[in-house]
């Protein structure tokens, strides 16, 4: 990261929230079906109000106002999201909520006799109390409560949990040989997510786009916010319910219209046999997978012992920088056969407005990465000299990244990065991550399009024209706290006991995943010197020529390959000694780019969509680590 405005280590952001206590009483009027949505929203909509009720001239969509100024929404899509938390409201009034010192099976407890799928966790002021010690006089058919303080104080907001996060927790817990007592007794609030990175919603926002946002980024939970106050936790079941009425629920013609001929399984039903296109991965996930993995960099081009030019004005008609010396992105691999075989990968990169402040951003990155690769060794070593079973869990990377992070500091090293550390589990075919920033992680797999779902096909080229099916099969989560203000790891050499003060993210708030990794998958690490540098589109392109050239892929034909496999030829050798040659394709590419003045960039792109003028590449230090996975040991 370079440049004097780039990810400025002197810029924080604070974030308050607290839980609205009152409901609505107000119900929409709602005569339709799941599919559409014909009923009438009163003038109320137009106003901001508690219980959910928000703006709904903001929301985007076909409507018809009537004479007496009600609006009728002509699909359930574009009903603001705000009726849909009012019409809940109404119905049943639950306050989602559970107390940071709350434990586990108390959490499990309130989750299931409430019927929550999500709840806020709020600050220890509030006492823990379940329906079933509430007393009758806090209870009616429309009200429950979580038995919190006198309604006349707000409760603050700390962080948000699941019941898909309860049975992380759980699964966890089983991993690392812990007890149902032990795990249970663990405080939610350990495990929560912090408020910083809640997903929410506005109430002016319509069900259209809140079922996309929880689409794409995964989540079956998405509280309300208006004003700092989380009026109210949105489900899909909630906006699925939304537009039926008590008859199209309930009742004879409804059972029998939707029940009678779909209810029960016979004593013969068994399950189907996997379709014949996925029968060869299948088997193929029996034996375990290998990767070859080949790192390259290059250093900003206008970088210098002396400090980093802004443009080529400024740098000076010589041969642009080619020292990777000077770079402060930094990298590791490591190949670990005990336990069992995985690799460990990771790449960071250093602030460089550290420069202001006379530090050397390359010594925080490079401290960082060089304490995992310790921490992971050190694990390793540990757990052979306590003869640890194979199948025991492996240290995650968001540990090592943790763990790393508190050397870093213990040491006084001053300065800011981004992080990103993986491991390939061969013998499970996983690939778990970890990253906090804009790193990030792209996986590349060839994709039958005859056989393919639609949304996997190439549709804008002709079958007959298509020369590969080589698809961006995923792309990891990148976290900015702003437009280039990329989340990060920092230390300088003061603690703030304050987090909503903090300069800097903790390794708690990384985006960890998991994913499944087939033979002949490419993975591409990297900083975001590539991500800002070279469209995806091209990342693959570059991949595809570079599988063709050393015969990896013949004509595009999947099936060739296919053969090949059966026959015994995994070409481990041959992937072993060109996968170099890939990371090095990409950063030339990168470089090349962010070189270019000529076309816009995908930086560049982003910059003009959030006001900031910016034509052609963005130079960068930029690492890449390719990674190509095998199914023999080369």
């Amino acid at each position: 990261m370079a440049g004097v405005s780039r990810h400025h280590p002197i810029h924080g952001a604070v974030v308050s929230s607290s839980f609205s206590s009152v409901a609505s009483s107000e119900s929409p009027i709602v005569n339709g079906s799941n599919s559409s949505y014909d009923g009438t929203v009163g003038n109320d909509a137009n106003t901001t109000g508690t219980g959910g009720s928000g703006t709904g001239a903001a929301a985007d969509g076909d409507s018809i106002t009537a004479k007496d100024g009600a609006v009728k929404w002509k699909r359930l899509s574009d009903v603001p999201i705000s009726e849909v938390l009012k019409a809940k409201h109404s119905q049943l009034w639950i306050e989602p909520i559970i107390s940071y010192d709350a434990t586990i099976k108390q959490t499990i407890q309130v989750c299931v006799d409430n019927r929550l799928s999500g709840m806020m966790v709020i600050d220890n002021a509030c006492p823990i109390l379940t329906p079933s010690t509430s007393s009758s006089s806090q209870k009616s058919d429309t009200t429950k409560t979580l038995g919190l303080p006198p309604k006349t104080e707000e409760m603050k907001v700390l962080g948000m949990s699941t019941s898909r996060d309860l049975l992380r927790i759980m699964n966890s817990g089983f991993a690392k040989g812990e007890g149902a007592e032990e795990i249970l007794s663990q405080k939610v609030g350990d495990f929560m997510t912090p408020i910083n990175q809640v997903i929410y919603a506005r109430p002016e926002e319509t069900i259209g786009m809140c079922r996309t946002i929880m689409a794409k980024l995964g989540v079956k939970c998405l509280p309300i916010l208006s004003s700092g106050r989380v009026e109210g936790i949105i489900t899909a079941r909630d906006m699925s319910q939304f537009g039926l009425t008590a008859t199209e629920k309930g009742g004879k013609k409804h059972y029998l219209d939707n029940h009678s001929e779909r209810v029960g399984l016979s004593s013969s039903t068994s399950m189907a046999e996997p379709p014949v296109y996925l029968k060869a991965h299948l088997e193929a996930d029996q034996k375990p997978l290998y990767s070859n993995v080949g790192i390259a960099e290059l250093p900003h081009p206008y970088k210098t012992p002396d400090g980093c030019g802004i443009n080529r004005r400024h740098f000076g008609p010589g041969e642009v920088t080619r020292d990777n010396s000077l770079s402060e992105d930094a990298n590791f691999l490591i190949d670990l056969k005990e336990p069992r075989t995985v690799t460990y990968t990771g790449v960071a990169d250093g602030v460089g407005s550290w420069r202001e402040y006379n530090v050397d951003p390359r010594e925080f990155s490079h401290r960082l990465m060089a304490e995992c690769e310790n921490i992971i060794r050190e694990s390793s070593c540990v757990k052979l000299k306590n003869n640890c079973d194979s199948s025991k869990a492996l240290i995650t990377p968001a540990e090592v990244i943790g763990q790393a992070y508190e050397r870093v500091k213990a040491d006084n090293i001053v300065g800011s990065s981004t992080a990103c550390v993986a491991v390939m589990d061969g013998a499970r075919h996983q690939l778990h991550f970890s990253n906090l920033g804009d790193c990030g992680i792209i996986v590349l797999r060839h994709i039958d399009s005859n056989v393919a779902g639609s949304l996997k096909r190439e549709t804008r080229i002709p079958r007959a024209l298509r020369t590969s099916d080589l698809r961006v099969n995923f792309v990891s989560q990148q976290q900015l706290r702003a437009f280039n203000h990329p989340y990060q790891l920092g230390w300088t050499g003061e603690d703030v006991e304050d987090a909503e003060e903090s300069l800097f993210e903790s390794s708690a708030e990384c985006c960890t995943s998991s994913i499944h990794i087939r033979r002949g998958d490419i993975i591409i690490m990297a900083t975001d010197g590539l991500f800002d540098n070279v469209e995806l589109e091209d990342v693959t392109k570059i991949a595809l020529d570079w599988e063709v050239k050393n015969r990896f892929i013949t004509g595009g034909d999947m099936a060739e390959r296919e053969k090949r496999w059966q026959g015994g030829s995994s070409m481990t050798t041959e992937s072993k000694g060109a996968v170099q040659d890939l990371a090095q394709a990409l950063v030339e590419r990168a470089r090349e780019n962010s070189l270019d003045n000529s076309k816009d960039s995908p930086f560049a792109i982003l910059a003009k969509e959030n006001d900031v003028m910016w034509n052609g590449g963005m130079p960068d230090d930029c690492t890449v680590l390719a990674m190509h996975i095998v199914g023999a040991e080369a």
